[in-house]
């Protein structure tokens, strides 16, 4: 009998964790969380992405894509290759500037539109925002998130 209540009782507490999934994704809520979940870089993807392992809970690591909040970097596999260019100073940028950092915070966490990805604030163990310092030295653009465009002509 109490196999059979506590069967009942997960089924149930799956679907309502369902429902609640359905309803944020209908409503176009994203989930977030506040943080901060401390982690260590892996490795700088490119210059506005980095592999973290990063720990949200005691005794637990994961390694996740972290994709900066609010810039956009120049891609490294453009067909460009002035913006070629331009991506790979920006990950040279973002390496510089991470280097020295063994434990970072990630603030603001959320789903990307990408699989496997999340975005994130950042912070360095000395306060400062990748992402903010990647704008004010103009190795990446601003970025809300919406449809991009890539031209030869309208570099960084």
């Amino acid at each position: 009998m109490m196999f059979r209540n506590r069967s009942c009782f997960l089924v149930a507490l799956i679907a309502l964790l369902l429902a609640f999934h359905a309803h944020a994704f209908e409503s176009g809520k994203r989930i977030e969380i506040t943080g901060p979940v401390s982690a260590e870089i892996i490795r700088v993807i490119d210059g506005d992405t980095i592999l973290v392992a990063a720990k949200p809970w005691p005794q637990q690591t994961m390694e996740v894509y972290v994709r900066l909040r609010g810039i956009d970097a120049p891609e490294l596999k453009s067909s460009c290759a002035a913006i070629r260019d331009a991506g790979r100073q920006a990950r040279a940028a973002l390496a510089d500037l991470t280097r020295d950092q063994h434990v970072i915070q990630l603030l603001r966490i959320s789903g990307d539109k990408y699989f496997g990805r999340v975005v994130a604030d950042i912070s360095l163990s000395d306060g400062r925002n990748p992402a903010q310092e990647m704008l004010l030295a103009g190795h990446v653009a601003s970025y809300d998130g919406g449809h991009k465009q890539e031209s030869c002509s309208s570099l960084w």
